[in-house]
């Protein structure tokens, strides 16, 4: 590009930065969303399940039966809502949804236990499926602590099992999910919002003004690009800081790095954002065509369900999705500190990813001007 291109591109650049200081509900879009968003998936969107409702019958009635109960509410997970000697009040809170769960201790449970041949029956309402795999998973895991350290008076058991968690030693499932929100709202940046903003130019007439200008397409296209990357890169920072300073989210690895990754991953957003305004008229269709290609991208990503979880279809149609690559990135970034040398393969598919996007949608958009 010629010296007289870059100070074109550079006019535009400024043209656009000036017009986003001149509209205030873009500039809270682009700056005041995204720490919003961040606050909201850092404290609401949480696998961990805590103070869940507990309906006890205690056949027993013994110090050992209660012993048990108290041992299940001093560990935070769950909360006794009721207690009866009748299975019938059990059955009827779970079916109310009063419930979760529902533990019955048989009548000769102490003296079971001092046997070790106690038993204690356990009922969860499945409606939620993961919801309720991590509650009797919670459950089962307390009741046998309990009934080791009780009935084992001195004796070890046959297996003493030492886990330990690297990387997240307490499984905090928030230390999971708020690095992957800085790649999500890098996507909303720099993929939705460079849509819509390229078709409000063209509804409001301003784009054909700068097709009759000294400018050329590829000048265009960087012009609407940069801006759009630079304030991608400055959320990028802002959303970082929160994770890092408000949420004590651990970042392990290379702030050089996580840069690097991110200016790849924008040619992605870039490209997807491009292409959209290129195949719509409307911001509505803008934003509807944005939304079909958005959801799909963050289902297939890992962000909410593991992508080996998934049927192999659709683990061959994620590679294709710059979201996954990039989540793996960060998360390994800020979790484990892991460098280029582990991360070469996500790196690699994201600039070819980045490149093919950018280059089509820059040609078609290309075409459109001409």
């Amino acid at each position: 590009m010629t010296k007289g291109g870059l100070r074109r591109v550079g006019v535009l650049v400024r043209k656009e930065f000036l017009q986003l200081a001149r509209d205030p509900r873009l500039r809270r879009v682009l700056f005041l969303v995204p720490i919003i968003q961040l606050i909201v998936f850092g404290y609401a969107v949480s696998t961990d399940i805590r103070h869940s409702a507990t309906f006890v019958v205690d056949f027993d009635g013994t110090a050992e039966a209660r012993r048990l109960v108290e041992v299940l509410e001093s560990s935070g997970y769950f909360d006794v809502v009721g207690r009866s000697r009748r299975p019938a009040d059990l059955v009827r809170a779970l079916d109310h949804g009063d419930a979760v769960l529902g533990v019955v201790i048989p009548t000769g449970y102490a003296d079971d236990l001092s046997r070790r041949e106690a038993t204690v029956q356990l009922l969860v309402d499945g409606t939620n499926s993961n919801v309720a795999t991590v509650v009797l998973g919670y459950a089962e895991r307390i009741v046998n602590g309990h009934g080791i350290a009780a009935a084992g008076a001195g004796v070890a058991p046959p297996i003493e099992l030492r886990d330990r968690a690297w990387f997240n030693p307490d499984l905090d499932s928030r230390d999971y999910n708020v690095p992957a929100v800085v790649g999500v709202l890098i996507l909303v940046i720099c993929f939705m919002l460079t849509a819509l903003a390229i078709v409000r130019e063209r509804e409001i007439g301003t784009l054909e003004q700068l097709m009759v200008s000294p400018l050329t397409p590829l000048e265009l296209v960087m012009g609407k690009a940069i801006p759009f990357a630079l304030i991608g890169l400055f959320d990028l920072v802002v959303v970082t800081g929160i994770a890092v300073l408000w949420f004590r989210v651990p970042f392990a690895g290379s702030p050089l790095l996580l840069l690097g990754s991110s200016l790849l991953f924008l040619l992605s957003g870039l490209g997807l954002g491009l292409f959209v305004s290129t195949v719509t008229r409307t911001q509505q269709e803008a934003f509807m065509a944005s939304y079909l290609l958005f959801f799909p991208m963050i289902l297939l990503s890992g962000f909410m369900f593991p992508v080996s979880s998934m049927p192999a279809l659709f683990r061959w149609i994620s590679l294709a999705n710059p979201l996954r690559h990039f989540l793996e990135i960060v998360r390994g970034i800020f979790l484990k500190g892991v460098g280029l040398a582990e991360l070469w393969p996500q790196h690699v598919a994201l600039a070819v990813l980045g490149v093919c996007l950018l280059a089509v949608a820059a040609a078609r958009f290309e075409k459109r001007v001409g």
